[in-house]
């Protein structure tokens, strides 16, 4: 069950992304609350993930599925560089995710 809490963390990591994204863009109630909401479920999903998976595994696989969720959004939905190396990139980070899940 903590797993699935800290997949959760990291996409909600990804929503108040999301909200940073708005934010910069249209300094708004709506984008604040995007962004301070997302963050927020995001970490206190992750405290509860932490109550079991070691904290270098936790923090290491939030990020990464925080990394790989900002970069896929920038490129669907904010037209950011779709280059094959940026996508090599992200299978690097994906392919370090779950090897930490392996040996943990």
């Amino acid at each position: 069950m903590d797993w699935m809490f800290l997949i959760l963390a990291g996409l909600f990591e990804v929503i108040g992304v999301i909200g940073i994204k708005r934010t910069a863009e249209k300094n708004n109630w709506i984008n604040n609350i995007i962004l301070l909401a997302g963050f927020m479920i995001s970490f206190q999903l992750l405290i509860r993930a932490m109550e079991t998976i070691p904290l270098s595994t936790a923090y290491a696989v939030w990020t990464g599925i925080g990394t790989i969720g900002a970069a896929l959004v920038g490129m669907v939905f904010f037209k950011e560089s779709r280059s094959w190396i940026r996508i090599l990139c992200i299978l690097g980070v994906i392919f370090s995710v779950v090897g930490l899940k392996l040996v943990n």
